[in-house]
């Protein structure tokens, strides 16, 4: 299985952590976009950016948070209205402490979720 990160030239990184690296313009969608043009049906995607899960979701592509939750077609309409309204509560000065710190519990379930998909994908249920 390729595995293939999607970055901007702003975020390029000095060592090497395998896979392949795909560079595209630092403007703001650009990695969004670029994910969106190629991402495939039963790709698994990995990110925080509940938006962009959106649009895959809609497209039968798996997306995993970086803390091993997995995105639901079913759910997308709740998540983008409870960003809806965080967004307005921000825009009016109300501001919460965000999210927690990443914990190595998150790195666990992020590699159970994975490697869940993963087997699933493969026809190993």
């Amino acid at each position: 299985m390729e595995v293939i990160f999607v970055a901007s030239y702003a975020h390029t990184l000095s060592y090497d952590i395998g896979g392949k690296w795909v560079y595209v313009d630092a403007t703001k969608e650009a990695v969004d976009l670029y994910i969106m043009n190629h991402a495939k049906p039963n790709d698994i995607a990995v990110t925080q950016d509940i938006g962009l899960a959106s649009v895959l979701v809609n497209r039968n592509i798996v997306v995993l948070s970086p803390r091993g939750k997995q995105y639901l077609e079913k759910e997308m309409d709740m998540v983008l209205h409870l960003r809806y309204l965080s967004a307005k509560e921000r825009r009016s000065g109300n501001y919460s402490k965000g999210p927690r710190a990443f914990t190595e519990e998150d790195k666990n379930d992020f590699i159970i979720s994975f490697e869940k998909k993963l087997s699933k994908l493969a026809g190993n249920h």
